[in-house]
């Protein structure tokens, strides 16, 4: 990675630390992961106070009612570990239940069956209690203090939360929880949740049962049950986090990591395997044929994972196969150099909105790539009582074809947008990163790490440079192009 070419086009220059550092969306929030730093903390606690501060900070895209997953890179083994923080559907929701409501071809974005079990709370908490070093009183502290005490709401977080007011808080009946005099804060405006703050209290002061079991889980099962919804006690109370081993691949030197399926990682892997062999260094980065080759390659992998990523506790996931560098191969032979390939469909790799991410290193080296999200905006807006928390809208990825991998069915995860990555060289860590942005997330990666590898650009502005976006990761899907890329070359 280089450093020293300082002509870049870029928003900010790089920053360098000597005793951590806490990279998130919101000041305030990476406040509270520096303040757990400066207190002895490591990167797992700092993330996960971070994470929670921005729950606070930034409701309008992420919160203890949503999901989370991390990887933490530990010196001590020089290692990559990771903890899959997603929630389930609940026992009771099935294909058959759904029809029978009346609803076919997909979930509305807003329905009750969307919520899937929260899984935020439990990764919080097995995160700092596999790899950090203190409590969670101590790491909820700076998030429970924001929260009781109020901050000042940026401007950006102002206009989503005024959006989000009209089109999700009003779901249920106590949207004004997270209201002041029933409106969305404005920008500058001092905001307060003291039931949110409440809420941490339960989850410092006892652990995962504060909130799968108690208060917290009668206001969440009573508020779905009234709405339609057949969460019950016992899916609250019987969730786990769980901890498979990260899938990686190694793009000429780097080992690239990523959560395993029920997430989305793989597909930037796949596409890394794909583009290997391709010689994306010789190209021009903002030139017609590095575009159209990556967004080729992008195509192919999406066409993959947007069927076969699901639930590998329920359905069998080829992930090794999906992986292995002769898939790759066959699948790099469908590039058109001339033609988009926007009918690409899936192979047969076996023989037979609205996120939150941070990215924080401690004093010692250790590492924690960490995501948070609610799904869309505030998830479902719907609140239980007294807990200034809105329940994610997960479920709605699930899909409703009979024999999809991903299909809903009970105690089923559904495939997954949120995805942290990190990257090691040698077993040394090299980077902790990550995007924003349901399925840019993947397409994010991919081109971040190659303006880093292939470019030589420095992680602020391999950041920075223009991407593109393939909607909603579909093959089909139109392109979106970042404002940078020369008008020739978009045309």
């Amino acid at each position: 990675m280089k450093f020293g070419n300082m002509n870049f086009n870029s928003y900010r220059s790089p920053v360098f630390s000597k005793k951590g550092i806490v990279s998130t969306s919101q000041p305030l929030a990476a406040m509270a992961g520096i303040q757990i730093l400066q207190q002895g903390g490591n990167a797992a606690d700092a993330a996960v106070a971070t994470a929670a501060a921005l729950n606070v900070t930034e409701p309008t895209s992420t919160g203890i009612g949503g999901d989370c997953f991390a990887l933490f890179y530990s010196t001590r083994d020089r290692s990559v570990h990771g903890v899959n923080g997603s929630g389930r559907a609940p026992t009771g929701l099935t294909l058959e239940k759904i029809h029978e409501d009346g609803i076919e071809g997909a979930l509305p974005i807003f329905h009750p069956h969307t919520v899937t079990v929260p899984g935020a709370a439990s990764g919080w908490v097995d995160t700092v209690a596999n790899h950090g070093t203190m409590t969670m009183r101590d790491v909820l502290s700076p998030a429970i203090d924001i929260a009781r005490n109020g901050y000042p709401v940026s401007p950006i977080t102002a206009l989503a939360w005024s959006r989000g007011a009209k089109r999700q808080l009003n779901q249920g009946p106590y949207g004004d929880e997270m209201l002041i005099n029933g409106k969305a804060p404005l920008p500058g405006q001092i905001m307060k949740i003291p039931t949110l703050a409440d809420t941490f209290e339960k989850v410092a002061e006892h652990g995962k049962k504060g909130f799968y079991e108690g208060r917290i889980a009668e206001a969440i099962v009573e508020l779905l049950s009234s709405k339609g919804g057949v969460m019950s006690h016992d899916d609250l109370k019987n969730h786990r986090s769980s901890f498979e081993k990260p899938i990686s691949v190694n793009y000429k030197g780097i080992d690239v990591y990523e959560i395993a399926p029920n997430g989305q990682g793989i597909t930037a892997l796949m596409a890394l395997n794909v583009l290997e062999e391709l010689d994306m260094g010789s190209m021009n980065p903002l030139s017609t044929s590095y575009l159209h080759t990556f967004i080729e390659v992008m195509r192919i992998a999406f066409a993959d994972t947007r069927w076969y990523v699901a639930d590998p506790s329920v359905v069998d996931v080829p992930t090794e196969s999906l992986l292995s560098k002769d898939y790759a191969s066959e699948r790099r032979k469908l590039i058109n150099p001339e033609k988009a390939s926007i009918d690409v469909v899936r192979g047969s790799p076996t023989a037979g909105s609205d996120t939150v991410y941070l990215s924080v290193v401690d004093v010692e080296g250790n590492a924690c790539s960490f995501i948070n999200s609610n799904c869309m905006g505030f998830g479902t807006g719907l609140i239980p009582k007294e807990c200034g928390f809105t329940l994610q809208n997960r479920g709605h990825n699930f899909s409703l074809q009979a024999g999809h991998p991903n299909v809903v069915a009970p105690n089923k995860r559904p495939y997954h947008t949120i995805i942290p990555a990190m990257a090691t060289k040698d077993g040394n860590l090299w980077a902790s990163f990550g995007v924003m942005g349901g399925f840019m997330q993947p397409q994010g990666h991919a081109q971040v790490l190659l303006n880093m590898i292939e470019h030589g650009m420095n992680p602020q502005v391999a950041l920075d440079h223009p991407r593109f976006s393939i909607t909603n990761g579909f093959p089909s899907g139109s392109i979106a192009l970042e404002d940078g890329i020369p008008l020739n070359v978009m045309s």
